[in-house]
């Protein structure tokens, strides 16, 4: 049997990988016929194989890999299930790798949304492939690479905590969720200082908030956009489907899916200008403060219906109203929110909670007082829509009499969906959050004026 000469068959081995696609990626191979596809991985090297599925820019769709050019701030809106994590952190590991002794940050809306999303979740840091070496300190929210390059993660619930540290690169999740967007955003930035060429990724599904709106008109912004259904190769088809069936076409859907900035509604109660004109992070002392609950549909029986809206509100010793708090709670147990509610009044010492009692009646307070059995609960009963009873609330916005302490993202979108003469075109069936806030401002400024909407107490 005559023998294989090793150094023509290696020379046939180059020149048959010589015609394969240099640099392929998973687009390349679903572009070619079945037969194509096949002989392209068959001549393949086990080498090269190992190197492609390791490679980021294998995997990676074309607007998910960073932008050309010289910019400071790569802004990805994009819908759910895009790929946004998955992006963020490979930027971070290219960054990390690439620069010994970098010092990165990591900043998401809370610490525990850092910790379980941007590193420990299953498109997070630690679940990269092909990675080796990543040490990983919860107690000291730090994430080292074999090189000496640190990542630290922050809360922009806390933005002062941001307030001192150094960085050369950052990444920044769901920004446009950030209770004090502008604050940590402006702390953050001022900490980018260090290396040559100090930039920052900011991922998010779009909202209309301030801090969005201003980032998106940067002249050193590189933008990246995207839907859902870019996706699909990594997506269960009964997960697209679903969400198709649920939300083409709305606004939701629009916003979430298709990552589309939605701008305020023609006729709406709110508009985003309203809200921002009315924000503080300086309220005064407050002499009152009053839970207002909305329960969910069902929230009588079994039926964990829609959201249970639950939202703290205080009148100041200026005699004006100030959203504190929004302790919302989804899909929830009758148990689970009246939970949520009893603590909300715990800690913020309320001096009562108003509950709608269309739901449920007698049963809404039962379940909270099954809760706290000594919390000061009130119900009512609304003989108006939704839209009637917040027109009046609205008109305290635009009298400056009502203020948020922060930024409440859900509560605001489902504000800005109300429209005028009734309808709701915001996220979700119905404006749970919105409604509760209703109850809590119209206990503090109007039960007893001559706006007050028509509310019957049980």
């Amino acid at each position: 049997m005559k023998k294989l000469n090793p150094k023509g068959f290696n020379k046939y081995k180059m020149d048959k990988e010589a015609s394969c696609i240099q640099h392929a990626t998973v687009a390349d191979l679903i572009a070619l016929s079945p037969d194509d596809m096949y002989a392209e991985i068959e001549c393949w090297s086990n080498e090269r194989m190992a190197d492609e599925i390791s490679r980021w820019e294998f995997w990676a769709r074309a607007e998910q890999l960073p932008p050309s050019g010289s910019w400071r701030l790569w802004l990805v809106l994009a819908g759910r299930g895009f790929g946004k994590t998955r992006m963020g952190a490979e930027w971070v590991r290219a960054q990390a790798s690439a620069n010994p002794n970098a010092r990165i940050a990591l900043v998401a809306a809370s610490l525990s949304e850092a910790r379980s999303i941007m590193v420990e979740g299953e498109s997070g840091l630690l679940h990269l492939p092909g990675q080796q070496g990543l040490e990983w300190e919860p107690s000291l929210k730090r994430l080292t690479w074999p090189n000496n390059a640190t990542a630290t993660l922050y809360s922009a619930a806390q933005p002062e905590s941001l307030r001192g540290p150094q960085h050369d690169f950052a990444w920044a999740d769901e920004i446009a969720k950030w209770k004090y967007g502008a604050k940590a955003w402006d702390n953050l930035m001022m900490g980018l200082r260090l290396g040559q060429w100090p930039r920052v990724v900011a991922t998010t599904t779009p909202r209309a908030v301030p801090l969005l709106r201003r980032l998106i008109a940067e002249p050193d912004a590189a933008i990246s956009t995207g839907r859902t259904h870019d996706n699909a190769l990594h997506l269960p088809g009964s997960f697209l489907a679903a969400m198709h069936n649920a939300y083409a076409g709305t606004r939701t859907g629009r916003q979430e899916l298709d990552g589309e900035l939605i701008e305020d509604i023609e006729g709406a109660l709110w508009t985003r200008d309203l809200i921002e004109r009315c924000r503080t992070n300086h309220p005064p002392d407050m002499r009152r403060v009053i839970v207002g609950v909305d329960p969910p549909a069902g929230a009588s029986g079994d039926n964990k219906g829609d959201a249970c809206g639950i939202i703290v509100a205080g009148l100041g010793l200026d005699d004006k109203a100030y959203v504190l708090d929004d302790c919302s709670v989804e899909n929830a147990s009758p148990e689970r929110w009246a939970n949520a509610a009893a603590a909300a009044a715990q800690n913020w010492s309320a001096d009562r909670v108003i509950a709608e009692a269309n739901q449920g009646g007698k049963m809404v307070e039962s379940v909270l007082r099954a809760a706290a059995i000594n919390m000061p609960v009130r119900l009512v009963h609304a003989s108006r829509g939704k839209v009637s009873r917040a027109e009046p609330v609205a008109a305290l916005y635009e009298s400056g009499r009502a203020f948020h302490v922060g930024a409440f993202p859900a509560l605001e979108d489902e504000l800005c969906g109300l429209i005028t003469g009734g309808g709701y075109e915001g996220p979700g069936r119905s404006p749970d959050r919105a409604d509760a806030c209703v109850w809590a401002l119209t206990a503090l400024m109007l039960a007893n004026g001559s706006m007050a909407p028509a509310i019957r107490s049980i």
